[in-house]
């Protein structure tokens, strides 16, 4: 199969007042073959937008995550996955056998039963939030108030960053995720992160306590200029992803509120958002067929997780929200060897934080007609700006 120029077809970017996911993917779905398309930057790509399309690239060992290869696709000028040269550590954009060396090392950080064990912290700093929103009367932002601090604080809980830095953390991570951040302000919040990690892991090397970055320094299979991206990376995707995910799973909550309570919401919200859309950027190093179209070596491929997890022929209307549903195999953690690590810990800070809310703040509802909500369509990641609620 081969695809001209003239197949070529925009780039389906979210946009103000459009919803979400953009209705273009359910056309691009019915299309023989991959999707030609470009990316803003001019850059070629091939779009894939069925879910057993979507699950093969993210398996192919001929298809890789590694920016360092030529022809890998960048969504804009600046921005993108970071080269180890940039960030070292920075796993997720390295291929086996290398990203199975930190993910191997990792895992047991990750595991159903650590993650249950962090239950009590985790619901502790839950109903830390609620406490000092109800304390402040009887209207609040959620977001800043609430989804944003609470994966936030989880994160920092568990590497060992003081709760005080918290929000210095929060704000270089801003301005990675905001597609429209200048090059000078991505280079200025990088660097800021890991001189700040750099610090952190000198002062736990001479005093190590019980949280991750201590025992990693202590079990010595990473070096220190690895840890500071490992560090980097999991502060940045350990709250950044949840908190957008906490955010937009409450306002469908309210809206459907004969879902509150129950615990397979969590699983539905993820297929339904899948805020990680636009992040499983992959290049050919050899070509190779998928969906019956030859990729070269050399071409780009944007795997769109929302379109397969919208795909109709493996989740029956997959625009309705429907927790009854059979969700488990979406694909918003991602899929084979690159298959998010902190997915165990997503799905319980997501179950806890709706649980509390709902049950100490039963009357909670938006502030707001929910067509006025700031949805981000200029981030990485999709979610609200702001959620404002009263009770």
């Amino acid at each position: 199969m081969t695809t001209t120029d003239s197949n070529l077809v925009g780039f389906p970017l979210r946009r103000p007042g459009q919803p979400y996911p953009p209705a273009e993917y359910e056309g691009l779905r019915k299309r023989e073959g991959l999707v030609r398309s470009t990316l803003p930057t001019g850059a070629p790509v091939w779009l894939v937008t069925r879910h057993e399309e979507v699950r093969a690239v993210l398996t192919d060992p001929r298809i890789s995550s590694n920016p360092s290869h030529p022809g890998f696709p960048r969504p804009a000028k600046t921005g993108g996955v970071p080269a180890q040269d940039q960030v070292p550590g920075w796993f997720v954009a390295l291929d086996p056998p290398e990203h199975t060396r930190f993910r191997k090392t990792l895992i047991p950080e990750f595991t159903v039963r650590r993650i249950r064990e962090m239950r009590p912290v985790i619901q502790a700093i839950v109903d830390e939030r609620i406490d000092a929103m109800l304390a402040g009367g009887n209207s609040a932002d959620l977001i800043s108030d609430f989804a944003l601090p609470v994966p936030s604080l989880v994160i920092s809980r568990l590497l060992g960053v003081p709760k005080a830095d918290c929000d210095f953390f929060e704000a270089q991570t801003r301005v990675l995720v905001t597609l429209t951040s200048t090059d000078g302000q991505r280079e200025a919040a990088t660097k800021a992160l890991l001189r700040y990690l750099n610090r952190l892991i000198a002062l736990k090397t001479k005093r190590p306590g019980d949280d991750l970055m201590s025992r990693l320094l202590a079990d010595g299979k990473l070096t220190p200029q690895e840890l500071s991206g490992v560090g980097m990376l999991l502060l940045i995707a350990g709250h950044e992803t949840t908190a957008n995910n906490i955010g937009l799973g409450a306002v469908t909550l309210l809206m459907n509120p004969q879902w509150i309570g129950d615990d397979r919401a969590v699983e539905e919200l993820l297929r339904y958002y899948s805020v990680a859309d636009l992040v499983a950027f992959r290049v050919a190093v050899e070509d190779v067929e998928i969906g019956g179209q030859l990729i070269k070596a050399g071409e780009g491929i944007v795997p769109l997780v929302a379109a397969a997890n919208h795909d109709e022929t493996v989740f029956e209307c997959p625009h309705q929200f429907d927790p009854s549903r059979s969700a488990r195999h979406h694909v918003a953690f991602g899929y084979g060897v690159h298959q998010c690590l902190g997915q165990n810990l997503v799905r319980v800070e997501m179950e806890l934080a709706y649980r509390s809310l709902f049950e100490r703040i039963p009357t909670l509802e938006l502030a707001v007609p929910v067509e006025e909500l700031p949805l981000k369509y200029d981030g990485v990641l999709f979610g609200l700006h702001a959620l404002p609620v009263r009770w």
